[in-house]
């Protein structure tokens, strides 16, 4: 196969994967699911040993390791890194790509001994950012020293682009879906109150540390125990007559 050829054909690949990261954006996927695709993906694309995604802890400004296709015990149990310190750490605080012949020899990259284990060699580290602002980093590690080109570090970036944006639409799915669910809780919670209020003739506030109660003593969630006390009425209701 002539060089040109090869060369288009890799570029189809990439075309073709960059895709299928574009689609995440609309997935619906969870985000568990959606950051495991993501560094599958993105390992395929750049041929790499392993590829990491670390998202931004923004409470305790730590980045942490959230998906690696990896079968690594030692990697996949890094400790979190500090924004600004080790190599991600200054490609979050600075948010721009980073890249590192070989990290083993790189006093800057703070896992050096895992590295020199897993023989980790040359690093691209790029920022996932959305509207600027940074919210975690995707790394990609080869075995030999490689220098990364700019084509390479440009489809790479267009990955982080795109992965980023469906990591926040994920986000605020779960948000929405945990505003729902508690709205829903909420709801199941004061008709069961008002259930047991009737029935037991004592006041709301009693009623509700009356399931509050029957939760911790069964360790189910203040939901199961109203849909309980909901269903039991609704039989009672529909019973013999």
């Amino acid at each position: 196969m002539a060089k040109s050829d090869k060369h288009y054909k890799v570029y189809l690949e990439q075309i073709e994967l960059l895709s299928k990261v574009a689609n995440l954006i609309t997935s619906g996927l969870y985000l568990e699911e959606l950051l495991k695709i993501i560094v599958q993906i993105t390992a395929q694309i750049m041929h790499s040993k392993i590829c990491s995604l670390m998202l931004l802890d923004p409470d305790k400004k730590e980045l942490v390791v959230k998906a690696t296709q990896s079968i690594s015990e030692s990697y996949n149990k890094k400790p979190n890194i500090k924004l600004g310190e080790g190599l991600a750490g200054i490609v979050a605080k600075e948010n721009k790509p980073l890249c590192v012949l070989d990290v083993k020899k790189d006093e800057r990259y703070l896992s050096r001994d895992i590295a020199k284990k897993e023989s980790l060699c040359s690093l691209a580290s790029v920022p996932l950012a959305v509207k600027g602002k940074v919210i975690g980093v995707l790394n990609v590690y080869t075995s030999k020293k490689h220098v990364f080109s700019k084509p390479e570090l440009a489809v790479l970036t267009a990955v982080a682009g795109q992965a980023a944006v469906a990591i926040e639409n994920a986000e605020l799915d779960l948000k929405v879906r945990s505003a729902e669910e508690a709205l829903t809780t909420r709801k199941l919670v004061e008709r069961a109150k008002d259930i047991l209020s009737q029935e037991a003739n004592i006041t709301a506030s009693e009623a509700f540390r009356l399931i509050q109660k029957q939760s911790m003593d069964t360790r189910k969630t203040m939901r199961e125990i109203a849909e309980a006390i909901i269903l039991a009425k609704d039989l009672k209701n529909k019973g013999p007559r």
